[in-house]
C-alpha cells in the first residue's frame, strides 16, 4: 500500500455515510434544539447549520455541528449586548438541557449531562438587517466581540480544493490532543497548501508539517471574513507555534523510521488485511498438518 492509498484508506475510516446513524441522531439532536430556540424567541431568528458538517470536514474521531443563532440586528429580545444575547440564550438551553459554555459557543448534552449531543449552538446579532456579517460574543476580547460572516467561512473551507489534507489534519490534532482551535488549523492548511493541490495527500501533509516544524514562528492566519478587524494572534501565540513545531517534528521523524501508521496509526481495511493474512497461515498450517491423512 503506498502513502497516499493508507491516506486515502484512513479517510474512508473516518467519513460518514450521509445516512449513517451518527448523521441522523445528530441532525435529529439539532432538530430538536432548534424547537426549544423557535419556542423561546420566535421564527425570526436565524436559525442555521454550520461547523463541519456544511464545511465537509467532519470526522469520526471528533465531530460536532454549529448551529447559529443569530438575531436580527433590531430584535432585542434577548438581550442589548453580545453578552446578555449569549447568556440568554445559554440560560434558555440550560432549562432543558446541561450546557458548557466556550468563548462563543454553548455546548449542549442531554438533561442529565450524560449524552453529548454533538451540537454547539452559536449565539450571535447580525451587523445589519437580518443576513450577512454578524457580532459573535468572544469573551477573551477587549470588545467582547468578533464580527465574521458565516457564508464566507463555509465557502472559504468547502471551495479550498484541500478538503482532504484538511480532515487528515484534525485527525493528528485529535490524536495528539492539540490545543490548536480547528478553525485556525484550518485557514493555515489552505494557506499552506495553496500552491499545492495538485499533490499527493502524502506531499501535503508532509509540506505542512515540514513549514510547522522548521517555522513555526512565521505562521500567521487571516479571518476570511475580516482579515483586517479580527485579530487572530491569540489562537497562535508561543504555547501553540512550539507544540505544531515539536509534534509536527515527531511526524516526520516517525514516517521516516516507522512509516505513516506511526503517525495515524492502523485503518480498518489494513486490519481486515490482516485478519484475512492470518487466517490465510492458519489454514495453510491446516492443510500442512492433514496432508498425510489426504492420501491414499
Amino acid at each position: 500500500m503506498t502513502p497516499n492509498d493508507y491516506l486515502e484508506s484512513v479517510l474512508r475510516d473516518q467519513t460518514f455515510a450521509p445516512d449513517s446513524p451518527e448523521v441522523s441522531e445528530l441532525q435529529a439532536r439539532s432538530e430538536e434544539v432548534k424547537g426549544v430556540l423557535i419556542e423561546k424567541y420566535g421564527s425570526a431568528l436565524r436559525l442555521r447549520e454550520a461547523g463541519s458538517k456544511k464545511k465537509g470536514t467532519m470526522i469520526r474521531e471528533s465531530y460536532d455541528l454549529d448551529l447559529t443563532c443569530y438575531f436580527p440586528h433590531a430584535d432585542y429580545s434577548a438581550g442589548d449586548t453580545l453578552r446578555e444575547i449569549y447568556e440568554d440564550v445559554a440560560a434558555t438551553l440550560a432549562e432543558k438541557y446541561q450546557t458548557v459554555g466556550k468563548e462563543s459557543v454553548i455546548r449542549v448534552f442531554d438533561a442529565f449531562g450524560k449524552t453529548d449531543f454533538h451540537v454547539d449552538v452559536v449565539p450571535g446579532r447580525f451587523v445589519e438587517n437580518d443576513d450577512g456579517d454578524v457580532f459573535l460574543y468572544r469573551s477573551s476580547a477587549d470588545k467582547e466581540r468578533l464580527k465574521t460572516n458565516l457564508d464566507i467561512h463555509i465557502n472559504h473551507v468547502r471551495e479550498s480544493g484541500v478538503i482532504d489534507a484538511i480532515k487528515l489534519m484534525k485527525l493528528w490534532r485529535v490524536r495528539n490532543t492539540l490545543t490548536i482551535k480547528t478553525f485556525v488549523l484550518e485557514l493555515l492548511v489552505i494557506k499552506l497548501l495553496g500552491d499545492k493541490k495538485g499533490k499527493g495527500l502524502s506531499d501535503q501533509l508532509v509540506h505542512v508539517w515540514t513549514v510547522f516544524r522548521d517555522d513555526a514562528d512565521n505562521l500567521t492566519a487571516e479571518d476570511p471574513a475580516n482579515p483586517t478587524g479580527n485579530d487572530l494572534s491569540d489562537f497562535l501565540n508561543d504555547t501553540v507555534r512550539n507544540e505544531l513545531s515539536t509534534v509536527a517534528g515527531a511526524a516526520l521523524k516517525a514516517i521516516d523510521e516507522s512509516g505513516w501508521e506511526a503517525v495515524l496509526g492502523p485503518t480498518g481495511e489494513e486490519d481486515k488485511a490482516a485478519r484475512a493474512e492470518a487466517l490465510s497461515r492458519i489454514a495453510a498450517t491446516t492443510s500442512s498438518r492433514t496432508k498425510p491423512w489426504g492420501y491414499a
